[in-house]
């Protein structure tokens, strides 16, 4: 296949778009920095999705939220939990600790509202299955929030893969890195607590090549090893840094690496039989996303505008919601990476391999 049949429509939207129709209306659960320098902005740019209403612990903290917004208002979880303004969405996004999206779901399936939940979908297995049982009861959409999976350099690396440009897979090697204690300068803070996070460095960052692998394989773990590490007094409950290895069906096996103690970088490298893909970097949306590709006889570095990944997964969510379809990211399509999450943490406390 021509690489150069990918630059004019790189950026194309492979999935259907919606014409003439009413925007998702969301109500925004947990009001901390990812949302008001994220998702709210990324809605403000959708032409399918709008804000109507934010959710906190703390009504003033969501009033002053709120503030400024004619069209938005602010409530208090009692109220969100009670179905208050209920009328005034129409679906909910949440994200919040790790630990207490399930009692925020529930809440939005008990309403009859759509939700869109931030990964991971919780802090156990158990706890997942009640968040999916919640949803499939009462008929409503849950997707969970995998950007990756409308990032355009990500869908245009599957299509390669999918039309054996590097020829059959064979290994991935891939990493997330920050650090989290300059980015959010809070020992206090949440992703410390295993409560609440029920991990800090695979949960948080290491599901990123997880699930990209997942996507890009479309295939699902056999089996891990995993292994962490702490330095930082601050990650004394939970894992500052991890590194673990997956293998996939027909002898594909993934390394990868996570840390929140470290330079922050992302990148994917997919190596085949035929070429390679890399992806680098790829993870954080503030970082302009390059693709490289060899093989084939081909070599080059796709240049590409760049998307809001936000944008287009609040857009994507939107579309499956209006058009009845059914999403990659399903509640079941998250559970295995809450179970391959766990086994990597069982792994890194007995050193054995563990099967899923």
């Amino acid at each position: 296949m021509s690489l150069e049949s990918y630059f004019d429509s790189f950026t194309d939207r492979d999935w259907s778009r919606m014409d003439n129709t009413e925007p998702v209306r969301f109500a925004l659960v947990g009001l901390g920095w990812w949302v008001h320098e994220q998702a709210m902005p990324a809605i403000e740019q959708s032409d399918f999705c709008e804000t109507s209403v934010l959710v906190s612990r703390s009504a003033d903290k969501a009033e002053e939220a709120a503030s400024g917004h004619d069209s938005i208002i602010g409530i208090s979880a009692d109220d969100y939990h009670a179905g208050e303004y209920a009328d005034s969405y129409d679906a909910v996004y949440v994200c919040t600790p790790n630990a207490t999206h399930l009692d925020y779901v529930e809440s939005a399936a008990a309403q009859g509202k759509a939700v869109l939940c931030e990964k991971p979908m919780e802090v156990s297995s158990e706890r997942a299955k009640r968040l999916i049982a919640a949803c499939d009861e009462a008929n409503v959409l849950l997707y969970v929030a995998y950007r990756m999976h409308t990032e355009p350099a990500v869908r245009r690396a599957k299509e390669l893969i999918d039309e054996g440009f590097i020829g059959d897979p064979v290994q991935i090697h891939g990493g997330m890195s920050g650090p989290l204690l300059d980015l959010v300068p809070d020992t206090d803070q949440w992703r410390l607590d295993a409560d609440l996070a029920g991990g800090c460095a695979m949960m948080d960052l290491g599901i990123y090549p997880l699930n990209t692998s997942r996507f890009l394989l479309d295939s699902d773990p056999e089996a891990v090893y995993g292994a962490t590490h702490t330095v930082h007094p601050a990650f004394e409950e939970v894992d500052e840094h991890v590194g673990f290895h997956i293998e996939f069906p027909d002898d594909v096996a993934a390394v990868c690496t996570a840390s929140h103690g470290s330079y922050m970088s992302s990148h994917l490298r997919i190596l085949g039989t035929a070429g390679e893909l890399t992806l680098d970097p790829i993870f954080y949306p503030w970082n302009d996303r390059e693709i490289r590709v060899r093989g084939h006889g081909a070599s080059g570095q796709i240049s590409f505008e760049q998307a809001n990944q936000m944008t287009e997964e609040f857009e994507y969510f939107a579309t499956c919601l209006r058009t009845n379809t059914d999403p990659v990211a399903t509640g079941h399509h998250g559970l295995v990476d809450i179970r391959a999450i766990e086994a990597v943490y069982e792994s890194a406390k007995t050193g054995e391999r563990i099967t899923l």
